[in-house]
């Protein structure tokens, strides 16, 4: 079992939405959506996981590495809606990772940090994401 994902490009930070199981066999595809960020944008990367059904060990450590490779790139990493059977425990070496309830209560709490966002959006996704879905405004 793998993801999906989708990768929208706003103004001033990106949103990869991930769904299914970030297990042992997803790792690697989850690894090539957060090397879309770098190029792609600025601001921080805001993983949302409102429609990740569970993860395992491998997919949490896949979350911190890619909090070290956006760091490494001068972006930080956020997480929105965390699976409820688990919580994150990252590493000591990892940058901090913050975490919001929900997309909507993230994306509140970065325009009252920032401002409100310009409409400028991006997106690329596999071709298993609905094309009819849209991010959260």
């Amino acid at each position: 079992m793998t993801i999906d994902w989708r990768y929208t490009v706003e103004e001033d930070l990106g949103v990869l939405s991930v769904a299914g199981f970030l297990g042992p066999d997803a790792v690697r595809r989850f690894s090539g959506a957060v090397g879309w960020a770098p190029a792609r944008g600025t601001g921080p990367v805001v993983v949302d996981l409102t429609e990740l059904r569970s993860w395992s060990a491998e997919g949490q450590l896949a979350i911190t590495e890619a909090a070290r490779r956006l760091a490494e790139a001068g972006r930080g990493l956020e997480l929105a809606a965390i699976p409820a059977d688990g919580s994150l425990v990252p590493t000591g070496d990892c940058p901090p990772i913050p975490v919001h309830a929900d997309l909507t209560a993230e994306l509140a709490a970065h325009s009252a940090r920032h401002g409100d966002r310009a409409e400028c959006r991006h997106e690329w996704r596999t071709t298993g994401w609905p094309a009819g879905d849209q991010a959260a405004e």
